[in-house]
């Protein structure tokens, strides 16, 4: 039986980093389908990912796993390997617009993302024919000022009873409080409808109509406790000029919003998107 598997690598830069992944690889046995490196010369930091397959029977990605940690000790390589055919499980948040929610559906549903969907969460009644139509189970969680911490309180009992390793925030407009935005760092993707870091907050098209731009946008982002701060993981553009009403900015916008969302789902679903800093690094 083959198993096909990703091995993503972040460390300081020092000599030799590539010729000992590349070499342990070969050593175990491994089949290197693709790989692809990043040298920061800012951060001076190494970054990698290679994909390969295993032919043997008598070895699984655990296993490679457990023969890498020698290399990684001798680098100080911060590393996982993934199975690819374990998809990650993806929770889906909405509020009253769900073209975003119904397009990562859509992509879901014809194999585009390699993903299991746990359940779909919303603060509002409206998106729950579309769970039903998918067969994804829906829970609506009212959010108030008054009931904010028992509403997070639910959603952490969801996420952890479900097993969910990634929450996505399909156009979900209610603020996640710091701690949770702690808790769950580095597991939940926004899709923000500007392309920032301009335009933050709310009616971001609106904002940028009164500034007379020729160019709107929408970004994927990790959520930090910054808003709209997160490091970017995909941005999608499209020109505009004078006669942009903030309305026709809207309808173009839910086409970019979609998009850039779908991107970078699936960049994180394939184990694309490191983490450096700030910011990120994205082996497309």
């Amino acid at each position: 039986m083959t198993i096909s598997c990703v091995l993503t690598t972040a460390c300081p830069v020092k000599q030799g980093i590539v010729a000992a992944i590349s070499g342990f690889l070969a050593n175990s046995g491994c089949s290197v389908d693709d790989t692809a490196f990043f040298l920061d010369p800012e951060s001076e930091r190494f970054y990698g990912r290679s994909v390969f397959r295993i032919d043997r029977n008598d070895v699984n990605a655990e296993m490679v796993g457990s023969w890498f940690g020698q290399v990684a000790h001798k680098f100080d390589i911060e590393w996982d390997i993934f199975d690819t055919s374990v998809p990650k499980k993806v929770m889906i948040m909405v509020s009253k617009f769900d073209h975003c929610l119904n397009d990562l559906l859509y992509r879901y549903r014809i194999g585009a993302l390699p993903m299991e969907v746990t359940a779909i969460v919303s603060n509002h009644p409206g998106a729950q024919p579309l769970a039903d139509a998918a067969g994804i189970p829906y829970h609506h969680i009212l959010v108030s000022k008054d009931t904010k911490m028992e509403a997070e309180a639910g959603l952490c009992a969801l996420i952890e009873g479900t097993g969910t390793d990634l929450v996505v925030l399909a156009r979900y407009m209610q603020v996640l409080s710091d701690d949770l935005c702690r808790k769950l760092d580095g597991r939940v993707i926004n899709i923000h409808h500007s392309f920032l870091p301009g335009f933050k907050g709310a009616k971001p098209y609106h904002q940028a109509f009164a500034r007379g731009v020729k160019l709107i946008g929408a970004t994927a982002h990790f959520v930090t406790a910054g808003l709209d701060e997160g490091p970017i993981i995909e941005q999608a553009v499209e020109r505009i000029d004078h006669t942009t009403m903030p309305d026709q900015m809207v309808a173009i916008g839910r086409d970019l919003e979609s998009v850039a969302l779908a991107r970078a789902v699936g960049y994180v679903l394939e184990r694309r998107v490191l983490m450096n800093g700030a910011r990120t690094v994205v082996f497309r």
